[in-house]
């Protein structure tokens, strides 16, 4: 059997509570694998493409006709969607975009693989948002265009406001994140600083109708938070971006100024945002998988949000006071505050370090990040008593790591690191806990 978590085996050894956790895992990943997603969302019944959207009252239907269909993807997703998009459209697509991090896929006749960078902006980032602009300037009403937004567009999205540099722009995402902002004020800064966020892809492709399928990777779903809403009619304002950064202590470079989104509403009347993917699909993937092995499942009723380490603490606890065959379950995103550059972990390797020094026998704290990239190489890490044996024998201390920063070195180190490769999705992260 091939596995989504390439070291399953290794990690597994003979505990049967590891095999469960990374089943469990395993069944969330293939649960918001994006070629899935797509294929259950949108078919073609003759001259229509059908859109089946769980969360509308019925199915939504477009008329392709004769009409020109366009296709742009932006994100982390975007790689994965585009042949399934052109598997799906044929000769009825007209041509498209993607624009990902990762390597182009292989045969794609209609659509052009843009690679950017991430997370920091670049001025790749910039050329490619100008040519996504400028393909959506070109469609006329009688036009469709399909556009598939998920996490990595903020990044990717790039174009930076007069008088601002993208150089400028990477140095106050890193301010901002350094300081622990929350994702939505995050992005409601981001909006301000480029000509491709905040709604403004919506206003290139007016007049044409718009379909814009999204994968969250933000808590709560919040579709203009997620990418920082293109296709999205804002609410926030450039006072509100300016406010943020002053709270941060950040501030422009001098003789720049803040975008304001575009609010009109007729550049949004024609366009249909549909939440194609989310961090629910693979909890309740999850939570079916870990029923089947016997585990009475609980999921948590909201995302998680806060700092890494003290989740991870409060999660070990709560597994503890759970009764015997418990899974808990959880999706959001956690912060991670005061780490320099040199400091090499992520999010969930964290949250799996702080949790490591809580759990007992027969407890386990699987964190792992969707796309496979914990701010690095690696998905997330596990957390039981065996990793604490692992860490003695080589002779590392959970305490020091967590002061560093530096998880990813402590679960290399100690062999419970999570690796997956990168996933070419993004929903959120994740929280596996059992108890046996």
């Amino acid at each position: 059997m091939e596995h989504t978590i390439k070291n399953f085996d290794a990690l597994v050894g003979e505990s049967a509570l590891r095999k469960d956790a990374l089943t469990i895992a395993e069944a969330g990943y293939a649960a918001v694998d994006v070629g899935n997603a797509l294929r259950r969302t949108l078919r073609v019944e003759g001259n229509e493409l059908v859109v089946i959207a769980p969360d509308a009252p019925g199915d939504k239907r477009y008329s392709l006709g004769k009409r020109r269909v366009f296709f742009v993807g932006v994100g982390k997703c975007a790689f994965s969607a585009a042949p399934v998009i052109e598997a799906l459209l044929g000769r009825r697509l007209t041509r498209g975009i993607a624009l990902d991090i990762s390597s182009p896929p292989e045969g794609l006749q209609k659509i052009e693989a843009l690679v950017g960078t991430h997370p920091l902006p670049s001025e790749e980032n910039v050329r490619a948002t100008k040519r996504i602009v400028s393909l959506l300037e070109a469609a006329r009403e009688d036009d469709l265009v399909i556009i598939i937004v998920s996490g990595g567009g903020s990044t990717l999205l790039a174009d930076p406001a007069p008088g601002m540099k993208v150089s400028s722009e990477a140095e106050i995402f890193e301010e901002l994140t350094a300081h622990g902002v929350p994702i939505r004020e995050l992005n409601i800064v981001r909006k301000h600083l480029s000509r491709a966020r905040g709604g403004d892809l919506a206003r290139a492709a007016y007049p044409a109708e718009v379909l814009s399928l999204i994968a969250s990777d933000v808590p709560g779903d919040d579709l203009a938070t997620i990418s920082s809403g293109p296709t999205i009619r804002d609410d926030s304002t450039a006072l509100e971006a300016e406010a943020i950064l002053e709270r941060a202590g950040a501030s422009l470079p001098v003789g720049a100024s803040f975008l304001e989104t575009p609010k009109e509403a007729r550049y949004f009347e024609r366009i249909t945002n549909i939440l194609f993917l989310a961090g629910r699909d693979a909890l309740a993937a999850m939570q079916k998988e870990a029923q089947g092995l016997g585990y009475a499942v609980t999921i948590a009723a909201r995302p998680f949000s806060g700092e890494a380490s003290a989740l991870g603490r409060s999660i070990a606890e709560r597994l503890r006071a759970a009764a015997p065959r418990a899974a808990l379950l959880y999706a959001g995103e956690s912060t991670v505050t005061g780490a320099t550059k040199a400091a090499k972990g992520g999010r969930s390797q964290e949250l799996a370090l702080a949790a490591l020094e809580e759990v007992r026998e027969g407890e386990l704290v699987l964190p792992f990040a969707s796309d496979g990239r914990d701010n690095g190489d690696y998905a997330g890490a596990i957390a039981d008593r065996a990793t604490a044996a692992h860490a003695r024998d080589h002779g590392l201390s959970a305490e020091d790591a967590l002061a560093r920063h530096a998880s990813t070195d402590f679960f290399t180190t100690s062999g419970d690191i999570l690796e997956t490769g990168y996933t070419e999705t993004n929903v959120s992260d994740l929280i596996v806990a059992l108890k046996r």
